[in-house]
């Protein structure tokens, strides 16, 4: 759980790892009600270590390595859960070159909370002030970026999940010309991601359905990811918005290095429609940040996950779900998102099955031959994906075939041979 006490010494040891005398820190943080607590906190133990901290308040995740470049930051921490419930809330560190701190710097500050108690105060503690602005900053990169985009004539809804896109997305989606509702607009502290958001998706599907809108956004509590729903009340999830940025980008020769990079959970169709397209797909393990560390290896632009987590390297080097829902418009190019054609999904089923011991599980002669025998079963029409959990003794059993049927039917010969060692 993140204290207040291990805020503080997180402060004051990311400052310290940073090189140079007294940085330049940026602190921002959606709205959980513990987050103005951990805000303070974070800020006296950046200060303590000679760090000058500018509080940016609340404002999207992405906005954190569009402000680092702007201001010329040599670190910056946001404040933040994503899309866990309000008691929940954690730190992300950005670096100098406005990406998400390594493995290796996050160990090295790790490395260093045990030593901070013991490490003299500086010749100079830093300063704490607030940078104000931020959202208009944020927004007026947002602009700059889709100037082009005419929003004349569409009817948006908007979930901002009582998050830290409250404020931006309604407001940029108007300068651009929307008609738009806003949902979960109210944060309390408390409300964040609650039944709202991308993960809870039944009040946008509602407020279209009810209200006629055209097309609705839902991002998550941080505003790094997104979901849409088009006219119909149908869910269009990260591979299908990523499929069309794909193929946008390319027409207009902005997809840099040519290929796309998304994870194993990213449906089969996606992969089809690339490979008519002629565009190369790399996979990666989920996670944004393995996607993030892909695309920059490769030097690409364009990355993604079916979670609703896209990385447009020509805009910034996070997920951003106010911009990538101003993509798939911009993508759109006035047609209907109900309309879109950029790839056939195929049935997909993901059973969570929870074991005693995963990797023992795993380890499983007969589940490894299943696996291959309906692997190979569906090889050039669907797939067979069976992992363990990162972080529960589940095993997920993931299968993508041409029809429902064969899908569940597929899925149900695994399941069983999973639960069958289940207890093992």
């Amino acid at each position: 759980m993140l204290t207040a006490e291990l805020a503080l010494a997180l402060g004051a040891a990311a400052t310290r790892e940073v090189a140079g005398v007294h940085p330049r820190v940026l602190v921002i943080r959606d709205t959980r009600e513990s987050g103005p607590m951990l805000e303070a906190a974070l800020a006296g133990g950046i200060a303590s270590a000679g760090g000058d901290v500018l509080l940016g308040g609340v404002v999207p995740t992405p906005a954190a390595p569009l402000l680092i470049d702007r201001f010329g930051f040599d670190l910056a921490a946001v404040i933040s859960a994503s899309h866990n419930p309000f008691a929940d809330n954690g730190i992300k560190f950005f670096g100098a070159d406005g990406f998400k701190l390594s493995d290796a710097s996050e160990l090295a500050i790790e490395q260093r909370l045990e030593a901070v108690a013991q490490t003299g105060t500086p010749d100079r503690i830093g300063a704490i002030s607030q940078l104000h602005g931020t959202t208009e900053d944020y927004l007026r990169a947002l602009h700059e970026r889709f100037a082009g985009l005419s929003l004349a004539g569409i009817d948006v809804v908007l979930d901002c999940a009582n998050g830290s896109t409250y404020r931006a997305a309604p407001e940029i989606f108007r300068r651009l010309g929307a008609t738009v509702a806003v949902l979960a607009d109210s944060p309390d502290g408390r409300n964040i991601n609650d039944g709202c958001g991308s993960t809870h998706m039944d009040g946008v599907i509602a407020a279209i359905r009810d209200g006629g809108h055209d097309v609705g956004f839902a991002f998550d509590g941080d505003g790094d990811r997104l979901l849409a729903v088009d006219r119909d009340g149908v869910v269009v999830d990260g591979d299908e918005l990523v499929a069309l940025a794909t193929l946008h980008l390319r027409a207009q020769d902005r997809l840099q290095g040519g290929g796309v990079v998304v994870t194993v959970m990213t449906n089969f169709g996606f992969h089809t429609a690339m490979q008519a397209a002629g565009v190369q797909v790399a996979t990666t393990a989920v996670g944004d940040r393995y996607v993030l560390e892909e695309l920059r290896e490769r030097g690409w632009s364009l990355g993604g996950e079916q979670s609703g987590h896209i990385i447009d390297m020509g805009f910034v080097a996070s997920g951003d779900g106010i911009a990538s829902a101003l993509l798939t418009l911009e993508a759109l190019g006035g047609r209907d998102l109900a309309e879109r054609d950029a790839m056939d999904k195929l049935p997909q089923k993901l059973v969570n099955v929870r074991v005693a011991d995963r990797d023992a599980a795993m380890a499983s002669d007969e589940l490894s031959a299943a696996t291959a025998s309906e692997s190979a079963a569906l090889e050039g029409r669907g797939r067979v994906l069976v992992r363990p959990s990162g972080t529960e003794q589940l095993v997920r059993v993931m299968v993508e075939a041409p029809t429902a049927e064969e899908t569940d039917a597929v899925c149900a010969r695994l399941v069983a041979i999973v639960e069958a060692h289940a207890a093992h």
